[in-house]
C-alpha cells in the first residue's frame, strides 16, 4: 500500500524581503509618499549644508595660509636672501675702507647676518621637518658661519695691509655667490610655490555645493508645487521655511565666495606680483653694488672671456657682472612700474629709476678712473661721502624698500577683504541646513497628520 504524500512546508521569508514589501506598500499610499518625500528633502538640504560647510572651511583655511603664513614665509625667505647678499655688500665696502672701516659698515654687516639668522630660524619653525624647505635652511644653517668666518679672516689680513686678505675677501663672496643665495634663492622659490598653491586652494568655486544647493531648491520647489496640486493650499510654512533656509544658505555661498575670490585675486594681481618684481629688483641691485665693490677689490686678478660680435674679449669678471645685474635691474624697475597701479606704489619705483640712471653714470666714471690707474680716484667715486655710487644704490634700495612696503600694505588690505567676506559661512551654514531640514520635516509631517 502507498505512503500517502507529505505536503512540502511554505518557504520562510527573510526580513529584508518582507521589509521591501512593505515599503513598497507604503509607497503606493500618499502617507507612505509623503514620507519618503520628507526623508529625501531632509537628506538634500543636510548634504547642501554639509558639503557647503566642508568646501568654504577648506578654502577659508587656504585663505588664511595665504594671508598669514605662506606669504609672510615667502616675503621671509626674500628677507633672507637680501639680508645675505646685503651682508656681502657691507662686507666689501668695509674691506674697500680699510683700516677706516666705519662703525656704520661694520654695524650693517652684523645686522644683515643677524637677521638672515633670525629669518632662518623663523623659517625653520614653520617648515615641515621633512620638507624641501627645510633642507635648504639647514643648508644656510651650516654655511652661515663659514661665511663669517672667511670674512673675519679677510678684514684682520687687511687691516695688517696683507694682500692675501683681498683672496679671502673673494673666496667669501664665491661661496655666498655660488652656494648660499642659490640656496637662498632655493628657499624662496619653494615658497613661493606654497603660496601659489594656497591661492589656488582658496579661489576656486565650490561647485559641489552650488550644485547641491540648487538641486535641492528644486526639490523643495517641486514638493510644494505637488502639495498645491493636490491640497490647493498656497503655502506650506515648513517648506517654506526650508526654501528660505536654503536660499540664504546658497546666496551667501555665491555671493560671499564672489567677493572673497575677488579679493584674493586682486592681493595676488596687484600685491604678490609686484612683491615678487619688486623683491627680484631688489636682489639685482645689492648684487650690482656687491660686484661693483669687488671689481676694485679684486683690482683685475678675477677675469673671463665673452663673445661680442663674434669677437672673443677678456673682460673683468666683476664688472662684467655688474653689467649682467644692472640690466636686470633696469628690466625689473620697469616691470614693476607697470605693474604699480597708483601714485603710491609708482613713485618710489620712478625715483628708483632715476637713482639708477646716475648711478650707471658714475659707475662708469669711476671704470674709467680706474681703467687709467688712477685707483683711488676710482674709490673715491664707489664708497666716497659725496658724489660717489654708494649714494645712488643706498637710494636705489631705500625706495624698493617704500615701494614694497606699500606693495605690502595692498596684499594684506585686499587678501584680508577676501578672507573677511568667508567669515561665518561654514557655520551659518551648517545651522541653517539643520534649520531647513527640520523645516521640511515639519511641514511634511502637517500634512502627514491630515491622514491620523
Amino acid at each position: 500500500m502507498a505512503e500517502p504524500a507529505t505536503a512540502t512546508p511554505p518557504t520562510r521569508r527573510t526580513a529584508f524581503a518582507e521589509g521591501v514589501d512593505k515599503a513598497r506598500a507604503a509607497a503606493t499610499t500618499e502617507p507612505g509618499r509623503l514620507r519618503i518625500i520628507g526623508a529625501v528633502l531632509a537628506l538634500l538640504v543636510v548634504a547642501f549644508g554639509a558639503v557647503t560647510a566642508w568646501q568654504t572651511a577648506d578654502r577659508a583655511a587656504a585663505a588664511d595660509d595665504v594671508l598669514h603664513k605662506s606669504q609672510p614665509l615667502s616675503a621671509a625667505a626674500a628677507d633672507i636672501y637680501r639680508s645675505l647678499a646685503d651682508a656681502n655688500t657691507a662686507a666689501s665696502s668695509g674691506f674697500l675702507a680699510g683700516g677706516q672701516e666705519t662703525a656704520a659698515s661694520r654695524e650693517q654687516y652684523e645686522h644683515d647676518i643677524d637677521k638672515a639668522a633670525a629669518e632662518l630660524v623663523r623659517a625653520a619653525a614653520s617648515s615641515d621637518p621633512d620638507s624641501p624647505a627645510a633642507d635648504s635652511i639647514t643648508r644656510l644653517n651650516t654655511l652661515l658661519p663659514e661665511y663669517k668666518g672667511l670674512v673675519e679672516r679677510a678684514r684682520t689680513y687687511n687691516r695688517q695691509g696683507f694682500p692675501v686678505g683681498g683672496a679671502y675677501l673673494r673666496y667669501a663672496n664665491q661661496k655666498m655667490q655660488d652656494e648660499m643665495l642659490p640656496e637662498a634663492r632655493k628657499l624662496y622659490t619653494k615658497e613661493n610655490r606654497r603660496l601659489e598653491v594656497d591661492y589656488a586652494d582658496a579661489t576656486p568655486y565650490p561647485w559641489a555645493a552650488i550644485g547641491l544647493g540648487v538641486l535641492a531648491l528644486a526639490a523643495l520647489a517641486w514638493a510644494q508645487h505637488r502639495n498645491y496640486r493636490r491640497t490647493n493650499r498656497v503655502l506650506n510654512h515648513g517648506l517654506v521655511s526650508a526654501t528660505a533656509a536654503a536660499t540664504v544658505v546658497l546666496l551667501w555661498l555665491v555671493v560671499g565666495h564672489t567677493v572673497a575670490r575677488a579679493g584674493l585675486n586682486d592681493s595676488y594681481d596687484h600685491g604678490v606680483r609686484s612683491l615678487n618684481v619688486l623683491h627680484e629688483a631688489r636682489i639685482a641691485s645689492l648684487k650690482a653694488r656687491g660686484n661693483e665693490n669687488l671689481t676694485l677689490v679684486a683690482r683685475g686678478a678675477e677675469t673671463e672671456k665673452i663673445t661680442v660680435d663674434g669677437e672673443v674679449k677678456t673682460v673683468d669678471k666683476y664688472d662684467n657682472d655688474f653689467t649682467t645685474d644692472i640690466d636686470d635691474l633696469t628690466a625689473r624697475l620697469a616691470q614693476a612700474a607697470k605693474l604699480a597701479d597708483d601714485r603710491a606704489g609708482r613713485q618710489p619705483v620712478t625715483s628708483a629709476q632715476g637713482n639708477m640712471k646716475v648711478w650707471k653714470t658714475r659707475h662708469s666714471a669711476a671704470r674709467e678712473q680706474d681703467d687709467y690707474g688712477n685707483y683711488e680716484q676710482a674709490l673715491a667715486l664707489v664708497i666716497g661721502d659725496k658724489g660717489a655710487t654708494a649714494e645712488c644704490f643706498d637710494s636705489v634700495d631705500d625706495n624698493l624698500e617704500k615701494a614694497l612696503a606699500h606693495e605690502q600694505k595692498e596684499f594684506r588690505l585686499a587678501a584680508g577683504d577676501g578672507l573677511d567676506a568667508m567669515t561665518g559661512l561654514t557655520a551659518g551654514a551648517a545651522v541653517l541646513a539643520v534649520l531647513g531640514a527640520a523645516g521640511a520635516v515639519l511641514g511634511i509631517g502637517r500634512r502627514l497628520s491630515e491622514y491620523r
